[in-house]
């Protein structure tokens, strides 16, 4: 295999990780590391692009000169990248100051006219140091990218181990030149190739955080956490599930906070936000694991109770959902008493759709205001179709 195809697949290989890196950096609000390992890269494309121009002239002093003045830059860009994506707080100054001294050493032995091997040590010992130190890095974090770190840490310590036993090898056996181009591009490339699923694998957890999130703003009340309204239709299906025993039903109690509004208008929303929190976790508290609960309105909110075997149970819910409501609120140093109107329906006694339901559980709820607040009521048809109520609290 010849010079120019080895370098040349080097070349079109590291291409191809430059243009996968400088995607990835324009993504939005991407990982810093990204953007420092498509300079770093560069450089090493740079640096091979210069070997395949400068082989036909023959001047080896030259070329590896050429060559290593390009590969010791991508070396404290890498180290870098990988600080920024794993959050080290490094003293990057340093890098760049082992860098130089590398830069130094090839410019002080191109003009002492140094042996080969004399050259290569230089920057040899500089660029195992920078692969030791990314393998350590990458080896003490390797638990944060699914893996992909470990492949990073193996790569950068046999690379490191490649840049201090090459030279010496190649100064005996000078055909080994060749051969440690080849493994030297297949360790850059595992390199980088374990970057970039880092990379990817802190993409894949931003998608799956970001449709969570989304979830959550879709199904939930972002004050109060309880489902919103849009979800409630959907456990409701799911609550029906449970209900399909012999007399087994489900119960709709529909809640309205009285006294809110007052609170409202003299302590200030703030305080309003603080009292509906504490109450959703009074609800919370009361319901079972089964049912489910939902903030429809300002200061309405709806409990769905499932696996009910008569309405006496509802009632003994709705007995301590109204006992919750009836006891004071603490925020910061005042106390407000509100109370609660619950409306009850019941699936299958007054509807089969939660539409209905609620409408017949709001009805009631309505009855309890006209009656003075502070209580439940259930709903109940007359033979006739005409609604009629039934007071039970």
């Amino acid at each position: 295999m010849s010079y120019e195809i080895v370098h040349t697949f080097g070349f079109s290989v590291y291409l191809v990780f430059l243009l996968m890196f400088l995607w990835t950096y324009r993504v939005p609000r991407t990982n810093p590391g990204s953007g420092w390992w498509a300079a770093s890269i560069s450089f090493a494309l740079l640096a091979r692009l210069t070997l395949v121009l400068l082989i036909p002239s023959g001047d080896m002093k030259l070329i590896v000169t050429a060559y290593a003045v390009l590969n010791v830059l991508e070396k404290p860009l890498l180290l870098t990248g990988l600080c920024r994506f794993l959050g080290i707080d490094a003293r990057e100054r340093w890098f760049w100051i082992a860098a130089a001294a590398a830069e130094l050493w090839l410019l002080a032995a191109w003009t002492q006219d140094a042996s080969t091997l004399a050259r290569s040590l230089g920057y040899s010992v500089t660029n195992a140091g920078f692969m030791f130190a990314i393998a350590w890095f990458s080896y003490q974090r390797r638990n944060d990218s699914k893996g992909w770190l470990h492949m990073t840490a193996a790569a950068s310590a046999a690379m490191g181990v490649h840049w201090l036993v090459g030279p010496v090898v190649i100064d005996f056996q000078p055909g080994w030149f060749k051969t440690g181009f080849v493994l030297g591009t297949i360790l850059v490339s595992l390199q980088y190739l374990s970057l970039l699923g880092a990379m990817l694998t802190l993409f894949q957890r931003r998608l799956v955080d970001a449709e969570a999130k989304a979830l959550d703003m879709a199904f939930l009340d972002p004050l109060t956490g309880l489902n919103n309204k849009r979800y409630m239709n959907t456990l409701f299906d799911h609550a029906l599930l449970l209900a399909t025993r012999p007399h087994h039903m489900v119960a709709i109690f529909y809640i309205d906070l009285d006294n809110f509004k007052p609170i409202n208008d003299t302590a200030g929303h703030h305080v309003g936000d603080e009292v509906l929190k504490a109450i959703a976790a009074r609800i919370k508290g009361i319901v079972r694991s089964t049912d489910i609960c939902a903030r429809v309105g300002g200061d309405e909110f709806i409990v769905i109770g499932t696996q009910l075997e008569s309405e006496n149970q509802a009632f003994e819910v709705a007995k301590k959902l109204l006992a919750q409501m009836m006891q004071h609120v603490q925020v910061g140093d005042r106390q407000y008493l509100l109370g609660a109107s619950i409306g009850i329906s019941l699936y299958p006694l007054h509807a089969r759709d939660l539409h209905k339901l609620i409408q017949c559980a709001d009805s009631a709820m309505y009855q309890v205001k006209r009656n003075g607040k502070s209580g439940y009521e259930i709903y109940k048809a007359q033979p006739g179709g005409e609604p009629q109520l039934q007071a039970v609290g």
